[in-house]
């Protein structure tokens, strides 16, 4: 029956009922399911992004982690190959700060549990890698993080859209075909695709992503191990004990981390080729470019290593390839290896994101990393951050944000940019008078974990008041965004700055470097600037440095010329707290910069000064002037009792009856006792 027909049969209600059947029931065209949307997606559920996720959580702010795997920390779950990690695991320090201890901690994320501390799960002072994989399952559990596992998301692509918060909305694709809409994409997927040397022969080496771990495998072997990193040093420090020999060959010199301060580097419990090779037991070391070499298979099995141009078109066959022993009979790979393995590192997989991402240009570092800003936010895309070990092309080779203890800060910091730039939240930030500065620096150079492992990448910034009579303090701001400080922090920059900074010697670190000289250390003050070990660097700027001499800034040097610097000069102990040798030179240098007397004095003092100068030095103003009589010292009643003006109680206990000079009684003093201060015991402790 045709809807006309209804119309004339049932009337007016009637027709409207079988017109909504009629629509309900009818079949229709499948319509595009609306992506979910997020606030903040976070890519990977490694320990960049739970580290990210609880931020996010404890901020309130709405968020997922995507990750393929069942559980958290699935690249430990395989690597490294050999199971022991590299990152130590200091559990024991002598101190009770737990800042301090953090220090020394590589392993632990930042959280307010100290239930999910690393030193819970592992005795050893280099753990094994499946605690790793235990603690970062804990840490999502008990934190109760978003995280959606088994989710691997296959396509990353950009929606433009002028309401978003950037301009565009970041829309993730699942393996399923489910569709994700984010405002701000948070990628911590680290580096997994093994890094390759397309050369003649590549495809009879091994990779360190699949090669045997059972030394059994290698027993009576020749090796020739390609890669001079730490993979490489514990590949052959597995089977050094069963093969015959093991050679390595790299492009460049072996870079140890004790010459380099760098912690990517070769680590001494990798190292042991190095001892052989040194000591003449047949294994070594040789420096050659892989793209100008190839390998041939002979008839036996065995591999050669011979010269790129040596090869004809098609004709692979060492029995028919000139080798270069050939001309050179002393040519040093002349030997067969029935093992070749690759151990050349890892890189960024660039594969799942789109062109208009723009996350790679091309350039030698960027087939490694993604192209990121100092902010850790991509140069192509407004609001896509990189965070982990994929965001190390900050600070390559040069601090530690590619590992654990380094880049808990720089995300961190990340979150803070990102509540200042969406939420109107200002970077953290405590105010204090200017008498407190000295031992406020002094403080945090002494505790403070993220400005110790991050050394020149992050740093403490100290904004001055107006007339420097008071300071704010905000905690490790990404140095080399300096210039864009008032608009990612949300604080103003009017009247000067400090900005306090870890930093090696200029000349000390490098592969080529002996940093076991004599004297290599300098212990007075005067020569603080040529201190070589880690020791704190302030640097002050009357005005906050622009863009350009951000970037203009001299070679080698973190930061733009400043109006003033100041090295507290290197200490064996890292405890820069001796009154003489550290915080009297801090002090003096504070008070050039400001025009003030920054000491503290006594209540005594501060009166003579009321008497005696036009202008109190600031202790005084903000502490005496601000109180009733004077504050109670034991010297200063020591002169009332000499000039007659208290009565000495210390005589009363002794049975000493008599009047002091003066006729006051005990009730009667002029001056009348204030706080109890303790006296101090020398002038050092004045400082």
């Amino acid at each position: 029956m045709g809807l006309s027909a209804a119309a004339l049969l049932w009337g007016l209600p009637r027709l409207l009922l079988t017109i909504a059947l009629h629509l309900a029931l009818s079949p229709c065209p499948a319509q595009a399911s609306v992506p979910a949307h997020r606030d903040y997606c976070v890519l990977g559920a490694g320990p960049a992004g739970l580290q990210m996720a609880y931020f996010l959580q404890r901020a309130g702010r709405d968020y997922a982690v995507f990750e393929r795997a069942p559980g958290p920390g699935s690249f430990f779950t395989r690597y490294p190959r050999h199971r022991k990690l590299i990152s130590i695991n200091k559990r024991y320090t002598g101190k009770a700060n737990a800042e301090f201890n953090l220090r020394h901690d590589w392993n632990s994320l930042l959280s307010h549990d100290p239930r999910l501390l690393f030193r819970h799960y592992s005795n050893a002072y280099f753990p094994d890698a499946g605690d790793m994989v235990r603690y970062l399952g804990d840490f999502a559990d008990r934190l109760g993080l978003h995280v959606l596992y088994n989710t691997t998301i296959a396509h990353v692509t950009l929606n433009k859209d002028q309401r978003a918060w950037n301009g565009h909305y970041f829309i993730l694709t699942d393996q399923k075909g489910q569709a994700y809409q984010c405002s701000v994409l948070l990628v911590a997927t680290g580096l997994s695709v093994p890094n390759q040397v397309d050369f003649p022969g590549s495809e009879y080496v091994d990779g360190y992503e699949s090669v045997s771990v059972d030394p059994k495998d290698f027993v009576g072997q020749n090796v020739l191990i390609l890669g001079r990193g730490n993979s490489a040093f514990e590949t052959a420090e597995n089977i050094l004990g069963v093969t015959n020999f093991i050679h390595m060959l790299s492009r460049s010199r072996v870079r140890l981390s004790w010459a380099t301060h760098y912690v990517g580097d070769l680590r001494a419990i990798n190292n042991g080729l190095l001892d052989t090779y040194q000591l003449k037991s047949l294994d070594g070391l040789l420096e050659s470019d892989l793209t100008d070499l190839a390998v041939v298979k002979d008839h036996e099995g065995k591999f050669h290593v011979t010269l790129k141009f040596f090869l004809e078109e098609g004709n692979r066959s060492a029995d028919a390839v000139p080798l270069p022993q050939d001309d050179n009979d002393n040519f040093a790979l002349r030997v067969a290896y029935d093992r070749v393995i690759r151990c050349l590192g890892w890189n960024f997989d660039f594969s799942i994101f789109s062109k208009s991402l723009r996350l790679s240009a091309g350039g030698e570092l960027s087939k490694k990393y993604p192209l990121v800003k100092a902010s850790y936010e991509s140069k192509g895309s407004r609001g896509l951050f990189v965070l982990g070990t994929a965001s190390h092309s900050v600070d390559y080779r040069k601090s530690a944000g590619g590992f654990i203890h380094g880049f808990r800060y720089t995300v961190r910091a990340v979150h803070r940019l990102l509540e200042q730039r969406h939420h109107g939240v200002t970077w953290p930030s405590t105010q204090h008078p200017i008498t407190q500065l000295a031992s406020a620096i002094i403080r945090r150079v002494n505790e403070a974990s993220g400005l110790y492992q991050m050394f020149s990448v992050l740093a403490d910034v100290v904004l001055l008041k107006e007339n420097a009579t008071a300071f704010e303090y905000l905690e490790e701001f990404p140095m080399q965004m300096l210039a864009q400080l008032e608009t990612i922090t949300g604080r103003r920059a009017r009247h000067g700055l400090f900005i306090i900074n870890m930093e090696y010697g200029r000349n000390f670190s490098g592969p080529d470097k002996d940093v076991f000289f004599y004297d290599r250390s300098v212990g007075h003050t005067e020569d603080a600037w040529l201190s070589n070990f880690l020791h704190p660097v302030i640097y002050y700027y009357r005005h906050l440095p622009t863009e350009q001499e951000v970037r203009f800034r001299p070679a080698g040097w973190p930061l733009p010329r400043p109006t003033a610097i100041h090295h507290i000069v290197e200490d064996f102990l890292t405890d820069w707290t001796a009154p003489v040798g550290h915080i009297l030179p801090l002090r003096r240098f504070l008070e050039n910069c400001l025009d003030t007397d920054l000491r503290s004095f006594y209540a005594e003092s501060c009166f003579l000064f009321a008497l005696t100068r036009q202008k109190l030095p600031p202790f005084c103003q903000q502490g005496y002037l601000r109180t009733q009589g004077l504050v109670g010292t034991e010297s200063l009643r020591q002169r009332g009792v000499e000039s007659g003006l208290l009565w000495d109680y210390a005589t009363v206990g002794r049975g000493d009856s008599g009047q002091q000079p003066g006729d006051h009684g005990p009730g009667q003093h002029p001056l009348a006792p204030g706080p109890p201060v303790s006296p101090f015991d020398s002038n050092k402790e004045e400082l």
